[in-house]
């Protein structure tokens, strides 16, 4: 007499599982959705900007991404026809890049005033970015994420009033060098904006 029993019950639990189971994949997508960067029907955009490169005579040199990512940014940088070697890029505090000199973009992003460079042990500015490496054919590809910037509003956004540009310099950054990291003139800028 008992099996009868639990086939009811195993038949009721399947039925009572079914029911749920959209439920169950609806809350743990929406638990996972608070870990997720975006998802798009659970959660709102984060804080997004884009930056087209030019070089000297004006020609597209490449585009930058700078996503927000919780208290950091995401950076994601691709350069082309520029001339092979490791080059320096950095943040200026300026939003303005006049060819040929750049000299428009002003100096490097440094909200803290700190000395230049990763390996200086009073810096490194807050626009500090590194050094790409381009290839023989004139491209390169570069990723990091960042503390020392922020796309929402602070001391250390780079939407201040006039705004910020990204730098790409002759050079490799020696990353101690005050002021610069001797990475030489520029060799393509783009004014960083808000995207969408």
């Amino acid at each position: 007499m008992s099996a009868p029993a639990r086939e009811v019950s195993v038949a009721s639990g399947s039925r009572i599982a079914a029911r749920l189971a959209p439920w169950i994949v609806a809350l743990a997508l929406t638990t996972a959705a608070c870990r997720f960067l975006y998802f798009p029907p659970l959660t709102p955009a984060p804080p997004a900007a884009v930056a087209r490169l030019v070089d000297s005579s004006g020609r597209p040199a490449g585009t930058a991404v700078f996503l927000q990512q919780g208290s950091e940014v995401r950076v994601l940088l691709d350069v082309t026809g520029l001339p092979a070697g490791s080059k320096g890029v950095h943040i200026h505090e300026v939003g303005k890049c006049d060819p040929p000199s750049f000299e428009s973009a002003g100096a490097h992003f440094n909200p803290t005033k700190a000395a230049h460079g990763a390996a200086n042990p009073r810096g490194p500015h807050a626009g500090d970015l590194g050094n790409i490496y381009v290839d023989p054919t004139g491209k390169g590809h570069l990723e990091l994420s960042t503390s020392r910037i922020t796309l929402k509003k602070g001391s250390t956004s780079i939407f201040d009033a006039d705004g910020s540009s990204i730098v790409v310099h002759q050079s490799g950054d020696d990353q101690r060098t005050d002021p610069t990291g001797n990475s030489g003139p520029p060799l393509a800028c783009g004014v960083i904006i808000r995207a969408g």
